[in-house]
């Protein structure tokens, strides 16, 4: 049978005997409380007397031990067995207690020293995503003098892997939202008798803010992530080297047909998901009100100006920069390996889609403010 564990003060030296052992930590715990502590410059932890020691009891020496280095005394020890002596370096390089204690002063000036620190790192993405963005604008230019250093068969392939290959998936989502629309609304109008007014409601939505926003997010996911992927595995292989080795610009190579692919590609999949979007409205309306085919479309060149359409269909090339920048910018932010190209082909998404958001919210109170 263990004895018991203590912990005690005898001539200005804490004595430590017995198991300390996790069942054990409990009257530990009460003996530590119970302590009037050496008020002296150096504490001497006489250990001789400890029997057994598992984790939990290494812990609780490391915590009285810390406990009074924080009070700025110095701490040694003396008598402790070899195997515990192991132990217990052991769990201080694993698990130290000065790292988790601490008093509230402590953890404050942690606090302030390590605020400088993220507001450096922030302050230096900060510019590096300038840098890129103004580094993608220098070659956007030069591509709109010299047209030929333009790789066109890269910006076709882009055009159709990320538009032509994207029209399933988008007139299905799209024509689903349009049908959700519309019977949501069905329900409120056929209570006040405006059955007609459900061309207004798709039509408005749809072709305003709801397509282009959906496309774009779809995009997002779809494509965005695949830009940051294939730069970021491109570059743990170290195939960027090799590039910019033969004298190639991977911003000319890799970046700019993806923008440009997209900027095209993108209002055309937003037109597309009108059209289908609105079928998808137009089909409810005729099963749930009564509303045909051919008073749906009178109705929709009366209701539904050309103005809304154009705005829709103008926020779409913004949108396909954004996705793509924000794409390529995190694949060549990869330092690690794959574990890092898949954290930032996260971040790729998640960035894409809340600055599509943010732009789409900002041109919503500019059109506001312009009565447009």
């Amino acid at each position: 049978m263990e004895q018991q564990a203590t912990i005690s003060v005898e001539d200005n030296i804490i004595r430590c005997r017995g198991a300390w052992i996790l069942p054990n930590l409990a009257q530990l715990e009460r003996g530590s409380r119970a302590l009037r502590w050496p008020n002296m410059s150096s504490v001497l932890y006489d250990v001789g007397g400890v029997t057994a020691m598992d984790t939990g009891g290494a812990l609780m020496l490391l915590r009285c031990i810390s406990d009074i280095r924080r009070k700025g005394q110095q701490t040694s020890l003396e008598g402790l067995k070899p195997e515990f002596t192991e132990l217990l370096r052991r769990i201080e390089t694993q698990w130290p207690p000065l790292e988790r204690g601490g008093t509230v002063r402590q953890r404050r000036i942690r606090w302030t020293k390590a605020l400088p620190q993220v507001v450096r790192a922030r302050r230096a993405s900060v510019l590096r995503a300038l840098a890129f963005l103004g580094e993608s604008t220098v070659a956007f230019g030069r591509s709109l003098i010299r047209p030929r250093s333009v790789r066109w068969r890269a910006l076709l392939r882009i055009v159709e892997s990320d538009g032509v290959r994207a029209l399933p998936i988008t007139g299905l989502l799209t024509f689903l939202v349009g049908v959700v629309i519309a019977y949501q609304g069905a329900e409120q109008l056929r209570k006040f008798g405006t059955n007609i007014f459900i061309v207004d409601l798709v039509g408005i939505s749809l072709l305003r803010e709801i397509a282009p926003l959906i496309v774009a997010i779809l995009i997002a996911g779809r494509s965005g992530s695949a830009y940051a992927a294939e730069i970021g595995t491109m570059k743990v292989t170290e195939e960027l080297d090799a590039i910019r080795t033969l004298g190639i610009s991977p911003m000319n190579l890799l970046v700019l047909p993806r923008v440009i692919g997209l900027v095209i590609a993108l209002p055309l999949l937003t037109m597309y998901a009108d059209v289908v979007g609105v079928f998808g409205g137009m089909l409810i309306a005729l099963s749930e009100l009564n509303v045909s085919f051919v008073e749906f479309i009178d109705r929709f060149e009366e209701a539904v100006p050309l103005r809304q359409f154009l705005i829709g269909l103008g926020k779409a090339p913004f949108f396909a920069a954004i996705i793509a920048l924000v794409g390529s910018y995190q694949g060549f932010q990869i330092r690690g390996g794959v574990d890092d190209v898949g954290r930032h082909t996260t971040i790729s998404v998640v960035q894409g889609i809340f600055f599509v958001i943010v732009f789409d919210a900002l041109c919503s109170i500019l059109l506001n403010w312009w009565d447009l």
